[in-house]
C-alpha cells in the first residue's frame, strides 16, 4: 500500500479525543447555521455514546481524516456517524466511505440508513449518493439506500 492511500483502521479508547475534536470541527458551520452550536453538548452527546467496536477511522499518511460508526441493527444497518475533515470534504473521500459502507450493506441484503441534520450540506450529499430520505423527525431527516440489484 503507498503512503498516499487511505486506511481504514478499528480506534480504541485512546482515539476518542481526536475523534470530538474532528466531529466538532465538522459539524460546527451546520450547528451554527441552526442556531445549535454548543461545544460542550457536541462533546457530551458523542462522548456518551462511543463505542470503540462500532467506530471506524479513515487515515492517510498517519493523519486523521474522517471516520464513521457503523452499527447493527435488526434489520438495517445504521450509520450512526460519518464524519469528513472540512479540509478533505469535496475530494471524493465521503463516497469512496459510503460505497464501501454501501458494499457492507449489499453484502447482507440489508438497507443503510442514517440520520442528517436537517439544515446540514449533509442532505444534498446523501440524496445525490442514492439515499432516500423515509422520516423527518425534529431535527433531523432519516434516509435509507437499499441495493436496488437486492430490493426484487
Amino acid at each position: 500500500m503507498s503512503s498516499s492511500e487511505i486506511q481504514i483502521c478499528p480506534v480504541d479508547e485512546s482515539d476518542l479525543e481526536a475523534l470530538v475534536e474532528l466531529r466538532i470541527k465538522a459539524m460546527q458551520p451546520s450547528l451554527e447555521a441552526v442556531g445549535r452550536f454548543d461545544r460542550l453538548r457536541a462533546r457530551e452527546r458523542f462522548v456518551s455514546n462511543f463505542v470503540a467496536c462500532d467506530t471506524q477511522k479513515v487515515i492517510r499518511d498517519q493523519k486523521l481524516l474522517g471516520f464513521y460508526v457503523l452499527q447493527l441493527k435488526s434489520d438495517h444497518l445504521w450509520l450512526d456517524h460519518l464524519y469528513i475533515d472540512p479540509a478533505y470534504q469535496g475530494s471524493g473521500l465521503g463516497e469512496q466511505l459510503l460505497d464501501k459502507l454501501k458494499q457492507q450493506a449489499r453484502a447482507v441484503n440489508w438497507p443503510l440508513r442514517l440520520g442528517a441534520l436537517k439544515e446540514s450540506r449533509a442532505n444534498r450529499f446523501y440524496l445525490k449518493n442514492d439515499f432516500v430520505q423515509i422520516e423527518t423527525q425534529q431535527w433531523d431527516n432519516i434516509y435509507q439506500w437499499t441495493d436496488s440489484a437486492n430490493s426484487n
